[in-house]
């Protein structure tokens, strides 16, 4: 008796394809989305720039703190920001303690005014349907 192949499905049993996205019409979303920062977009990376545009420099607790999440998360997610170039960090000693501190720089205070029109026009012509 011949074993059945595995990873072969009959046309019937496969799944049915999933739903194109739907996306919104106009010409404020089709320049939106040339500009859309998915860098920017993840929930973390967004409110570490935010906090910094309305702050002249925060310290690494201090954002841990705000957003309360983890070290490593926030390790992490800083790098990828810092390596754009989006934020710059500085470290320092106050005594023998170590101080990491980041501020916004103007790439990306200029990248955050950006995905925040992009996500207005969304919502304008979301509401405007």
């Amino acid at each position: 008796m011949a074993k059945p192949q595995r990873g072969n499905r009959s046309e019937s049993s496969k799944a049915p394809a999933a739903e194109p996205l739907r996306t919104i019409p106009g010409k404020a979303a089709a320049e939106a989305s040339l500009a859309f920062d998915r860098l920017i977009h993840e929930r973390l990376r967004l409110g570490i720039l935010s906090a910094l545009a309305v702050n002249e420099s925060l310290s690494f607790n201090d954002l841990k703190k705000l957003l309360a999440t983890t070290d490593g998360n926030l390790s992490v997610h800083a790098r990828k920001l810092e390596e754009a170039e989006y934020i710059a960090c500085t470290k320092s000693f106050e005594g023998r303690m170590p101080k990491t501190a980041y501020t916004i720089t103007a790439t990306g205070r200029r990248a955050l005014e950006r995905y925040l029109d992009h996500m207005e026009a969304l919502i304008k012509a979301t509401r405007e349907r």
